[in-house]
Order: C-alpha cells, then structure tokens, then sequence
C-alpha cells in the first residue's frame, strides 16, 4: 500500500476530468506531501495554484472541483480547500481499517513489485593488503542496506566489490616478499599489512628495489605465472579477513561479488585506441589526454584528463571508463548506483563524462555517485586512536559487542543465560553501530559517540529492537504465539478498529512503510527509513500506553490491538533487516 501513489493517481484522474483529457504529470505537476499537522489532514495536495496559471480557471474554482468529487468516494473522510493553496485530504477510517487488514494478511505487507530493473551497486571497495578501516564503513553498511531494499522491491541487483587489486602496489609486495624468502610462506593480513608499509619505505628509498617493483608490475599485467600466484594469494589473504568483518556486520557481500580493476586491464588498449579514433583523446607530451569542456583548470581552459602516461601505464580514470562500459555492455545495466567517498565525485564524473562521449554508456543507464561524509570523533576530526592510527573496523566491531555486553548485564537482569546474553550483545552492539551510522544523513559528516548508539532511548537501534521485544512480550501474557496468530490471521475475523487518535495516528504510520522505502530506493538514503521505524516505534509506546491490550474492554477491542501490535512488530523487524539488523524476542 503506498497511499501517496494512490493519491497521486486519483487527483491526476479526477484534473483529468476537469481540465485535459491527455493530462499528464509531466505538463500539470501537482505534489502529495504528508500533513504536518492533523488539523490540515493526514495528507496534502500542492501545485494546484502553478495548474491553474496555464488552463486561466482561478484557484478557488478548479479546487472546488477537485474537492467535489473526491468527497464522493469512500477513500475520504472529507477532502477541503485551506486558505493558504493547499488542498486538505482526511482519509476515511473504516478504509484505513481495511487496509491494514490487507497489509497484515499480505506476506509482503501489501508492498507491490516494481517493474525489475539491473541495478549495479558498487561498495565497500577496501584495500588489499591492509586491515579493513573505520574508513570502509558507511560504503560497506549503506550500500548493502540499499541492495537489500532494491532486491525486494523486485529489482535484479548485482553486487560488486570495486577492490584495487592492480598496480604499483602489488609489484612492490612482490618484490619484498621474494627479498625476504615470503612468498612461500603462511602470510596473516597483519603480517601483510606491515610489509607493505616496509615496501613502500623501500620503494621511496631505494633506486634499485623500486626498479624491481616496476618490473614485477609489468611481469603481473603481461600474465607472469609466479607473479599472478603471489598476486592471487594477496588478494586472497586479504578477502578472507575482510569476509570475516562481513559476516560480523550482517553485510550481504560474497566473495563471488569481487570485480576488482583487474578484471578490466584487457580492455584498456582498445579503450586507449577507440578514444583516440574518435577524436576524443589526443598526445600530449608523449601521454594520452582527453579535453574536457565540461572541467575546467586553474587558468579557465578545457581540463586534460590523462589516461595513459608517458611509460605507457594506464591511470584509475582509465580503469573506471572500462569499468562503466563493462557494466553497460556485458551487466546489462539499466542504473548503477556507486557508493564511494565524496572526494572521488570530481574524478568519477570525468570519467563518466569521457564514457559517455565515447558512446560507452547510452543515455537510458543513470549513473549516480551516492557520495557520503566522513566518521568523526568527538574532536570534530577523522576518528582516530588516541596514538592517532586508523581505526580498525574489526577492532571497533568487537569494541561494540563488549560495551553492548555492559549495558546488557548493568540494565538487564532478567536474562542469565551466558549464551543468550552473548548473543543479546553481538545483536545489539553490531546493530548500534550500524544504525547510527544509517541513521543520518549519509550526505552529511557525524560524530561517533559510543554512549548515545547503545541508548535504550531516543533513534538509537536499542529503543527500535526494544519496541519490537515489547509486542513479544505482549503475546506471550495473552497465550498467543506470535508466529501462529500470524498463520491463523484470516480466520480470526475480527476488523480492526481505530476507536482513539492514537490508534488512527499508528495507522496511518504502519500504511505509510510502502512509500517510504520507494522514496529510499529512489534517493539512496537508508536515514529515511531510520527516522520512519523511530516514528512508529514512539508512536507504538504511546499506543501501548493509551490502549490496553490484555484488559481491553472487549474481546473485538482485545483483537483489534493485537493485529495492530501485530503488524508494528513486522514491519519493525522488516524495515530493521533492510537495514541489516536483527531483532531478538526479549531484552
């Protein structure tokens, strides 16, 4: 049920009998907006005043039009013109009864199916050879919420895991492994990180290892047998690690979802040649440049985008041309969605530019950077150690489990168990830190703060699973398994009843999932669907605490508020696993 879409196409069919029969919302543009206040309604119909400058009827005339003949049907209770251009829409409550009753009974809580699209989302990206970061987080998290709510909306996504497995780099290591007798040997990701950070050293330093280095890259791109085995036991030490941090975070990514930049070298020399053909790149002092009217440099000319160096090396921009073509061409994509550092924008929109010049990308595919801001400590600054070292993403996952461990054993008694309270903590703590992260905007920098994410109060994951825990509870005082009054919900035939404001207010809210998680899928921005599982979570207690389940007046009344405990406690749970979060049955 997305009650704005279905508004939306009954104004537009109703303007349609007034205005134009070929009315379309291209030409007449009206907006459907949730009211803020209920004095104005549960919805908003804006735009009209725009519609009437360009058919001459005044305002007052076509909104009396509208109003009347909205008014005749059962969706309403009543339909109103406010002074200030707005029309006001008040939805009929026996309708808003029956939809639950639908929502509830439906196992896609009445969502539809959209027409599927291939959608390419790229995230997460870590280095290989280095420990997974505080750095990799919001790529990582806010990518695969988002894959998760496209997949069921019914779009075909195909994830990948963009790693920079080519490159100057891997020569280096190679070179240092077989220096110090390595290669042969078991390597732990530790291990490799401190390598690369001596081969790096050595490189800088050293005329003839770097010489060395570059020679093992050449070796490793012109398909080196024993370079290609140390290069893939890099890649694999490295992956194993970071599958490990997936796992803990609940992160959908796969090792079958790998597509690093090697997979792309092959298509380099032909891009390189196809652009020059096309009269689109062009030697400059022995590199390869394409001028970019789009950018400009410092002195106000064209920018020269470099592709090939002088040795003959190809750069990141040439790799991320092939990259976007290989996702039109073989991926067949109909959108591609990258979720990479805000500092990158400028580079991938040279590149697209350039791929979409060539001819590479039609214009029917949309390419969209969902850029995000950076963690930050309570100093304001990039989170750090105290010693001033990245901070490891395995390292602060295990921190929020055992900080979740104190709160759990400080504030919940009730539960002994050590299993059960051991896995309370990893539910809780991973699920902290994942939501305060989705819970803001991801445009927008934040600050990292251990005592707000693992409050019991407040938009925090703990006070949402807490909600969901508390309608557990609540089945198990009325003799109900939850499960079974779910299974046996037909049968029961009892109709919801919306008797209080509270009750209407939750309702409205529980009906409003649908076009919430389209507007999410549409922007990209998991903090949507937060702010809307926070709104129904205050909303639920605040019916738990007006509207008596168990001493309900009546046994119509008792069931009528267990369907709408029922249906909070779902949606809860879904909206939490699009966002890769688990609920638990009691704190």
């Amino acid at each position: 049920m997305n009650i704005q879409s279905l508004l939306s196409k009954k104004i537009y069919k109703t303007l349609s009998m007034i205005v134009d029969k070929n009315l379309s919302s291209e030409r007449h543009k009206i907006y459907i907006k949730r009211s803020k206040k209920s004095d104005f309604g549960d919805y908003q119909i804006n735009g009209i005043i725009n519609i009437t400058k360009k058919i001459d009827i005044s305002f007052y005339q076509l909104a009396k039009k509208i109003v009347d003949i909205l008014n005749k049907e059962n969706t309403f209770e009543k339909v109103e013109i406010s002074n200030s251009g707005f029309i006001n829409i008040f939805l009929n409550t026996e309708w808003l009864s029956a939809q639950l009753f639908n929502t509830l009974s439906s196992k896609r809580l009445d969502i539809s199916l959209v027409k599927p699209q291939n959608i390419i989302v790229d995230y997460s990206s870590p280095n290989i050879a280095k420990e997974m970061h505080v750095g990799h987080m919001r790529s990582t998290i806010i990518g695969d919420a988002i894959v998760r709510l496209l997949e069921f909306l019914g779009h075909n996504v195909i994830r990948v895991n963009h790693i920079g497995d080519w490159g100057t780099q891997f020569g280096m290591l190679i070179a240092y492994l077989e220096e110090k007798q390595y290669s042969n040997q078991e390597i732990c990701i530790t291990n490799l990180e401190s390598f690369y950070r001596e081969a790096k050293k050595k490189y800088d330093q050293h005329s003839d290892f770097t010489k060395r280095a570059r020679e093992y890259v050449v070796k490793l791109q012109h398909g080196d047998k024993y370079c290609r085995h140390i290069w893939k036991k890099l890649v694999d030490i490295t992956m194993k690690q970071n599958q490990i941090i997936y796992n803990k975070l609940n992160v959908t990514l796969s090792y079958n979802d790998i597509m690093g930049e090697s997979l792309y070298q092959d298509m380099l020399p032909d891009i390189i040649s196809d652009l020059k053909k096309k009269g689109l790149a062009i030697q400059d002092q022995n590199a390869i440049i394409v001028l970019l009217e789009e950018f400009k440099n410092k002195n106000n000319q064209p920018m020269g985008v470099v592709i090939q160096k002088k040795d003959g090396a190809y750069l990141y921009t040439t790799t991320d041309i092939a990259c976007a073509k290989y996702r039109c061409d073989k991926l067949k994509a109909d959108r591609i969605l990258y979720y990479i550092d805000s500092r990158q924008h400028q580079h991938l929109m040279q590149a697209w530019t350039i791929a979409r010049k060539a001819g590479y990308i039609p214009d029917s595919v949309s390419l969209e950077h969902h850029m995000f801001g950076m963690v930050l400590g309570k100093d304001g600054k990039p989170l750090k150690t105290r010693s001033g070292e990245t901070i490891k993403l395995n390292s602060l996952l295990d921190e929020a489990v055992k900080r979740a461990h104190n709160v759990i054993s400080n504030k919940i008694t009730s539960i002994t168990d050590r299993s059960e309270i051991e896995h309370l903590a990893r539910v809780i703590g991973i699920g902290s830190v994942k939501y305060a992260d989705l819970s803001k905007c991801r445009t927008t920098d934040y600050v990292f703060d251990w005592d707000q994410m693992l409050k019991f109060e407040g938009n925090t994951a703990p006070y949402i699973q807490y909600a969901y825990t508390r309608i557990m509870s609540i089945f198990n005082k009325t003799g109900y398994s939850y499960k079974n009054f779910l299974n046996h919900i037909e049968e029961i035939k009892e109709e919801i009843k919306l008797e209080s404001n509270i009750e209407r207010q939750l309702a409205i809210c529980l009906l409003q999932y649908e076009e919430t998680i389209t507007n999410v899928a549409d922007l990209g921005m998991p903090h949507i669907l937060c702010t809307y599982l926070y709104r129904l979570s205050v909303l639920f207690s605040s019916f738990y605490e007006e509207c008596s389940i168990i001493e309900a007046k009546s046994k119509s009344l008792f069931y009528s508020r267990l369907q709408i405990a029922l249906l909070t406690a779902r949606i809860l749970e879904h909206g939490l696993n699009l966002l890769g979060i688990q609920v638990v049955d009691r704190m």
